[in-house]
């Protein structure tokens, strides 16, 4: 098994809706904002090889949207999904799954594209399964008000239509080695896959802890549905990830791709970051 960080490219956010009730003064010095207090995020996605399968989790926003819809959510930088598993010697083709940690649309956007004369949606992965929780696609079919900007249909309805989606539950049984963790703060049922790989625990920690810098308890961002779950939630994970040495697969951190944290008198902190593959070298 080779486990790889793929990166479907980086796009901006508000930083006051990413740190919620975090004061700028102090999330300011962890990403600072620009003139319109935008911070840069990644969206990175896992790509695990296992024989004759390849896995990918998550998929980035894609590029199918409109202008307007990018003007909000600005793109940059020259990375892309596409571009990144060719640098792995993969194209989409060679995707045979494709796990989604939830359905917003900077983790599924990927998922699907327009065809070749823009006539219609369809998979971007035309060989993959794609894996949804049963619970977290009902939620994302129908909305509440506030979560439904980030639902588009257009990321979602293709994937059934396909005849390709598959559900899974709180168990495995989607891939070699892969476990399934659930978090409902951020929304209902998102997925964080955990992969035992060379003696450690890799975990796509997904939106529960989406950088290096929402490791501090309170900082929680303004998106997540349920705060108080969310803070709950964080504090189990974090506590089990400390004790444990997980290797934790930061998805939305602009500079690092992995962290391991420990304990300290102020609570779990950040104990060291690093690429995923210059770690695995040395351990």
């Amino acid at each position: 098994m080779k486990i790889h960080a793929t990166n479907s490219g980086y796009f901006k956010l508000d930083g006051g809706a990413m740190f919620g009730v975090v004061p700028k003064i102090l999330w300011n010095k962890i990403n600072p904002a620009d003139e319109n207090n935008y911070c840069d995020w990644a969206m990175r996605c896992m790509l695990v090889e296992d024989g004759k399968r390849l896995l990918l989790v998550d998929t980035g926003i894609g590029a199918k949207q409109d202008a307007r819809f990018f003007s909000h959510f600005p793109l940059h930088g020259s990375d892309s999904l596409e571009k990144s598993l060719k640098q792995r010697g993969f194209t989409f083709d060679d995707v045979s799954d494709v796990f989604l940690t939830h359905l917003h649309f900077d983790h599924c956007g990927g998922a699907i594209r327009y065809n070749a004369d823009r006539t219609r949606l369809e998979p971007a992965f035309k060989n993959a399964t794609y894996w949804s929780h049963p619970e977290h696609w009902k939620w994302a079919m129908n909305p509440n008000a506030r979560e439904r900007p980030s639902f588009l249909k257009e990321n979602i309805l293709p994937i059934k239509e396909s005849g390709q989606l598959k559900f899974v539950g709180d168990a495995s049984g989607v891939f070699p080695g892969l476990g399934i963790k659930i978090a409902n703060g951020h929304t209902n049922a998102m997925m964080m896959p955990h992969i035992q790989y060379k003696g450690k625990t890799v975990v796509f920690v997904a939106d529960l802890v989406p950088s290096t810098g929402h490791i501090p308890l309170p900082y929680i961002m303004s998106y997540d549905t349920r705060p108080l779950v969310t803070l709950e939630e964080k504090e189990i994970f974090l506590n089990e990830a400390a004790d444990e040495g997980h290797v934790l697969f930061m998805e939305h951190d602009p500079r690092h791709e992995c962290c391991t944290v420990q304990r300290t008198e102020k609570g779990v902190r950040l104990k060291e970051v690093f690429q995923l593959e210059e770690y695995f070298a040395r351990h």
